[in-house]
């Protein structure tokens, strides 16, 4: 039996993927409200394929619990925030998680972190609670490290068909783990020592936002002298060995606007392109901020309040509004004392998280007169002809309604 710790936006996916294809497993959660709602029946987000992956894993059995089980395999998926003071990692979630496996587990057990952490983090913070708690590492516990690779909105596919990394201290361990990912995994299992796989999955997607800033630093050169950067990009990337993203209001989601900042906080000094597409990233929202002010200036707006920010989560068709460009707005005007003025609407946000949220997109769209667009679900790009007579600045360049306003 499996106990996977962490019924999140990682840890639920792969424990219904393990039950799905086979796998003895109980899920934990510390949340006795989420654990209630996943004995019901009922999923915790929205996500492609998620019903009915879950409804093949409570047809084979998978069980939920707030209890740590006895057994000897436990995945570990909790959140790993980091400081943002320090940008170093925060690990007290991993390091509650094996301190209560410690209290339970069978001799010779494998711990296996998927949480994504910092180079080290399993060396400075996991490995001290275990010797600690007088277990010999390598003979009474083992501890492995594979790292999760999948984005909201894709979930279920990615587990299926996404390379993976196992790091692992003996050989023999890692390939025991990779057998139990390849009961369901299609792409290729990595098996290497820990350290290396916890760089890699940093490393990963420290690359995307670098890649993310050079379009956003490019948006605001070109901002700047009043040239268009998006015809700019179409054409560069005409050239074989080019491929330039598109510009946004900025990085969300829990790894590529966190992981890079790891490398930050534990590499001062040397991590220098990594910290400047950092910052360039975290000042697309106040970017956006200006665009809103300029557009407002230039058509004779006053009222802030009618103004509307269509999108809280922070990629398109997800509920995800984990560091969403959207919220960092928000705090930014609040700051400013206009933050509760603004009218906000997003079709996949059911409940009041912010002030002034409304639940209908034509209520939305008949408060206010400019409307920007920070995220692309699918039902605005259905409905663009309701923002004719609108004032749009869109974002993410989905918008080709004559006179809209880019970022």
């Amino acid at each position: 039996m499996i106990n996977v710790i962490g019924l999140g936006y990682i840890g639920l996916p792969t424990a219904l993927m393990l039950a799905a294809h086979g796998m003895d497993i109980v899920g934990t959660d510390y949340s006795k409200e989420l654990i209630d709602t996943l004995k019901v029946g009922k999923t915790t987000f929205k996500e492609k394929g998620i019903e009915e992956l879950f409804q093949r894993a409570l047809d084979n059995g998978i069980t939920f619990t707030t209890e740590y089980q006895r057994t000897d395999i436990y995945i570990v998926s909790v959140p790993t925030p980091y400081d943002s003071f320090s940008k170093k990692v925060d690990a007290k979630y991993i390091e509650a998680a094996v301190k209560q496996v410690l209290a339970v587990c069978e001799k010779g057990a494998t711990v296996v972190i998927e949480s994504t952490v910092s180079p080290g983090t399993i060396d400075k913070h996991v490995r001290p609670i275990v010797e600690s708690a007088g277990f010999s590492i390598g003979t009474d516990l083992h501890l492995v490290h594979a790292p999760e690779r999948i984005i909201p909105g894709n979930m279920v596919y990615e587990l299926l068909h996404n390379n993976r990394t196992i790091g692992a201290d003996e050989r023999e361990i890692g390939e025991k783990i990779k057998k139990i990912y390849a009961s369901f995994c299609q792409g290729e299992i990595i098996v290497t020592d820990i350290r290396t796989a916890e760089m890699t999955k940093v490393v990963e997607n420290t690359f995307r936002d670098i890649n993310i800033a050079y379009a956003n630093e490019l948006a605001k050169i070109c901002r700047s002298d009043n040239m268009d950067v998006y015809e700019i990009i179409r054409i560069a990337n005409k050239h074989p060995r080019v491929n330039i993203l598109s510009p946004g209001p900025g990085v969300g989601g829990h790894c590529i606007s966190v992981d890079p900042w790891f490398l930050v906080g534990d590499y001062p000094g040397l991590a220098n392109i990594i910290l400047a597409a950092r910052k360039i990233n975290d000042s697309m929202p106040e970017f956006v901020l200006e665009r809103i002010h300029d557009i407002m200036k230039e058509k004779g707006m006053t009222d802030v309040r009618r103004v509307g920010l269509y999108g809280l989560t922070y990629k398109e068709n997800v509920d995800d509004m984990r560091e969403s460009p959207t919220l960092q707005m928000l705090e930014s005007m609040e700051k400013h004392l206009c933050g509760n003025l603004v009218k906000i609407y997003d079709p996949f946000i059911v409940k009041d998280v912010v002030p002034n949220q409304m639940h209908s997109l034509d209520e939305f769209l008949a408060a206010v007169d400019l409307v920007v667009l920070m995220v692309g679900h699918d039902e605005i790009k259905q409905n663009m002809k309701k923002l004719k007579n609108k004032i749009v600045l869109d974002t993410r360049h989905i918008c080709e309604l004559e006179g809209t306003y880019y970022i």
